[in-house]
């Protein structure tokens, strides 16, 4: 899976964007689509794939090393640190998601939606997204 591919911002969104890319290279290692040892593209070419700062990049790669998630190799860059045992991996692959499930379960709640409606909404996103 190319990354460049795989990556979008949003400019205007209230979160940073060195925070939207840490994010999404995070949910890209912790669902496979990116496997260990896989290069990622340098500093200045994916900030200028994306039109940001290459600082922007730099430090999300920065933060990233910190969390082990990407290794620095001298000489080669940045790839995908060895991933972790699975049963960690998807406690890892969990956890990812509560953030986004508390808010959709806000939502509901604030919309006056039943759970079992807002699951069964939920079982059949899944089920769209192989």
């Amino acid at each position: 899976m190319s990354l460049l591919a795989a990556l979008s911002i949003s400019p205007g969104a209230g979160e940073p964007i060195y925070r939207q890319l840490m994010e999404q290279i995070r949910r890209l290692v912790a669902g496979g689509q990116l496997a260990p040892d896989t290069e990622l593209p340098s500093v200045r070419e994916l900030a200028q794939a994306l039109a940001v700062n290459p600082m922007t990049i730099s430090k999300a790669y920065s933060l990233l090393e910190l969390e082990g998630v990407l290794v620095r190799r001298r000489g080669i860059g940045m790839a995908v640190a060895a991933g972790p045992a699975s049963q960690a991996a998807q406690a890892e692959r969990l956890q990812l998601l509560r953030g986004t499930l508390e808010r959709a379960a806000r939502e509901a709640h604030e919309l006056g939606l039943p759970a079992d409606a807002a699951l069964t909404l939920f079982a059949q996103l899944l089920e769209q997204h192989p």
